[in-house]
């Protein structure tokens, strides 16, 4: 079973701002897989995307797993992207969350 007609609505920043907040740290752009506990909220699931580095794309990442429980995911949000499009049943802008578990090589 999963989520259906979920929006996280947009915010004030744009993606390339959030981007620039980032001293060091992952650009999510693909998770891979299903990994999530409905029960407890964990969750693991295999990511694709680029490393920030003061603020900027610095390079590509593969090949990562990132972990954590989405309720403390949703408390760690600090900046919303006003880059919502609506093409699926469940659709969220870029989200800044402040700390995850990145683990890979």
């Amino acid at each position: 079973m999963s989520t259906t007609n979920l929006v996280l609505q947009p915010g004030p920043a744009t993606p390339a701002q959030l981007i620039g907040s980032v001293k060091s740290g992952f650009y999510v752009t693909e998770l891979i897989g299903f990994g999530i506990n409905g029960v407890t909220g964990d969750f693991s699931k295999g990511a694709a995307g680029q490393w920030i580095e003061n603020g900027e794309l610095a390079y590509p990442v593969e090949e990562v797993t990132v972990a954590g429980n989405l309720l403390e995911m949703l408390a760690a949000i600090e900046g919303i992207g006003n880059d919502l499009v609506l093409r699926d049943r469940t659709v969220a802008p870029t989200l800044l969350i402040g700390r995850m578990v990145v683990a890979g090589s």
